[in-house]
């Protein structure tokens, strides 16, 4: 049986601050964001709720800088992982993103599923199709045993929309709103010679309202 545990990164500039040029480069934690990891460090830390064998995480500044965080709680070290990178947005010719959305226009999924926000970008389809890849990959790699990844909101909603078995052509009419530092717990496992997914738990960020004596903020 194998586990893994979807970890959204912490908040960062790029919820505050949309006017930045190079998302992978320059989109790393909110004085705040730092906060939220290191309360999900302590937690994981007290409770040995999560007796990892691994920790991927994207190599998304954003993510990598969670992951550094909670590592120590984990004993283990951080290795990067391309594919859990979140949606890709493409290369806006060195523009700000702002400045490049309010010139050409921000794609629109539910309307035009095959259009990217800029060239070289991910169109939806595209991007599902490299979630729920990079998910039975690992799950293959790991086979029996528990593993954490700290990546993106798209990763976690790509999970939920591959492995409940919803379309991955067009995206669906469903909200979903994943916490900074939440986790999300599916489990891998054979049954009668098929694989199965089987959801734990999802959107756990208890360690947000409580700390680790359990003492509400």
């Amino acid at each position: 049986m194998t586990h893994l545990y979807l970890i959204r990164h912490a908040e960062s500039i790029l919820a505050h601050d949309r006017h930045i040029r190079d998302i992978m480069a320059d989109d790393r934690l909110t004085a705040e964001g730092v906060k939220q990891a290191e309360r999900l460090r302590d937690r994981l830390a007290t409770t040995g709720e999560i007796k990892a064998d691994a920790l991927l995480a994207s190599s998304y500044p954003r993510a990598r800088q969670t992951a550094e965080i909670i590592a120590p709680a984990l004993g283990l070290p951080v290795i990067l992982e391309d594919d859990l990178q979140e949606w890709r947005p493409g290369d806006n010719g060195g523009m700000y993103w702002d400045e490049y959305i309010e010139k050409y226009g921000r794609d629109d999924p539910f309307r035009e599923p095959f259009r990217t926000t800029a060239p070289g970008g991910e169109y939806w389809s595209q991007f599902m199709l490299r979630v729920i890849s990079i998910l039975h990959r690992i799950a293959h790699e790991y086979e029996d045993k528990s593993i954490v990844l700290v990546c993106h909101g798209g990763i976690v909603d790509g999970s939920l929309i591959s492995f409940f078995g919803l379309s991955a052509l067009y995206r669906p009419h469903l909200s979903l709103d994943t916490d900074n530092t939440a986790i999300t717990h599916w489990k891998h496992f054979q049954e009668n010679g098929a694989p199965r997914w089987q959801l734990m738990k999802y959107n756990d960020a208890l360690h947000l309202q409580y700390d680790i004596r359990g003492q509400g903020e």
